[in-house]
């Protein structure tokens, strides 16, 4: 990537070194914040804990009210912690589907024109002809007389 942008384009995400890279550089930028969203909740849970009961609190509702308070927070920590398995999910696809998949096609496509290739040969060698039994001539009067929703 040329250092006068710091933007990711498509164009870049086609070699692989450079998917490597990105992923790199957003694992680098998002594990940080995910960490320090993380230890933010984690604090303001344990103040909001402390402070202690409001008039006309049940027991335990204090505990309550801090989860329910501080659970966008460690939501939004799990939510950046998704992100990179989803980008790993991203590449590996992209491999499949537009790195190895032409080879795969190409190597079914010469498997199946050396099976053509054989099949070919083979024919010209049992003489060409197909000649029906004569069994099957022996049957047909047997099914003369059916017909079709009779």
């Amino acid at each position: 990537m040329s250092a006068e942008t710091d933007r990711w384009t498509p164009d870049h995400m086609r070699s692989p070194s450079n998917r490597a890279t990105h992923l790199e550089q957003r694992r680098q930028q998002l594990q940080p914040l995910a960490d320090d969203l993380r230890r933010i909740a984690r604090e303001m849970e344990a103040v909001l804990k402390e402070q202690g009961r409001i008039e006309g609190d049940f027991p335990g509702q204090p505990r309550l009210r801090a989860k329910h308070v501080v659970k966008p927070l460690f939501d939004a920590a799990d939510s950046l912690e998704k992100v990179l398995p989803a980008l790993n999910a991203f590449n590996a696809r992209y491999q499949h589907s537009y790195e190895e998949l032409p080879d795969k096609r190409e190597a079914k496509r010469q498997k199946k024109a050396l099976a053509k290739q054989q099949q070919q040969a083979i024919e010209p060698a049992g003489g060409g002809e197909h000649t029906v039994p004569a069994q099957k001539a022996d049957f047909d009067e047997v099914f003369d007389g059916l017909r079709r929703g009779a």
